[in-house]
């Protein structure tokens, strides 16, 4: 099916997937040509986004990557602390492009501290002293996902914090960068999908100092770079 026909099913969905999965659980569709404003269709309130909102920075990440394997049953964590057990199924269309995601987010902050406390009753005390207990991965998963999965509000919201995670990386305060460590920033911009979103140009020349003119020098030098290593 082409992308459009891909999203009209699974809006149908999405509703009476929600009404059928344990709660509270969040049921989430990003049409993902419609980058940054991708959430076409959402029920439930676990991360309090909305319609037009954009994707996380992973999933915006992976599109840049090409990386369009599902994910079942990962973590991640909101600001406030809740734990949630995630789900993204990729969806691409009749020219293998990424066509949609189909998020699932289920707030399991309760189911965890049950645990706690029941490891607590029955090991004692002293259970935070002892290596976890080891995990079974998912056999539908692709590599272990990074912490710190984050559920922007707003396009402004994920501009910010892509470029403040660019800047981070690189462990270099802005006013004394040099030319090699802004390309550097730039670099891990491209990496986590910054560019896709409109405008970012003139984003990244602020937060760096710079011209815009000089952001897409950057790039170009880039993609030199990466066709001389080919």
């Amino acid at each position: 099916m082409d992308a459009e026909c891909i999203n009209r099913v699974l809006e149908l969905l999405i509703a009476p997937l929600h009404a059928a999965v344990i709660q509270p659980t969040e049921v989430v569709l990003h049409d993902l040509r419609r980058i940054p404003h991708t959430v076409r269709a959402i029920a439930g309130t676990v991360t309090g986004r909305h319609i037009g909102d954009p994707p996380t920075d992973k999933l915006l990440e992976r599109v840049a990557a090409g990386d369009l394997r599902h994910e079942i049953g990962y973590r991640s964590q909101l600001p406030d602390g809740r734990i949630l057990q995630s789900t993204t199924i990729v969806y691409t269309d009749d020219g293998n492009r990424p066509a949609a995601a189909l998020c699932l987010n289920t707030d399991v902050s309760a189911w965890v501290s049950l645990r706690s406390a029941m490891d607590r009753f029955v090991l004692g005390p002293d259970v935070t002293s002892m290596p976890p207990a080891p995990s079974m991965p998912s056999a539908y998963a692709g590599p272990a996902r990074p912490q710190g999965e984050s559920f922007p509000h707003s396009v402004e919201e994920l501009c910010a914090l892509l470029v403040d995670a660019a800047i981070a990386a690189i462990g270099v305060p802005v006013e004394q960068m040099r030319k090699e460590q802004k390309l550097q920033v730039v670099a891990e911009l491209e990496r986590r999908g910054f560019f896709l979103v409109k405008q970012a140009p003139e984003t990244a020349a602020t937060a760096l100092g710079v011209s815009r003119f000089t952001i897409y020098n950057y790039l170009n030098e880039l993609i030199g770079s990466a066709e001389e290593s080919a």
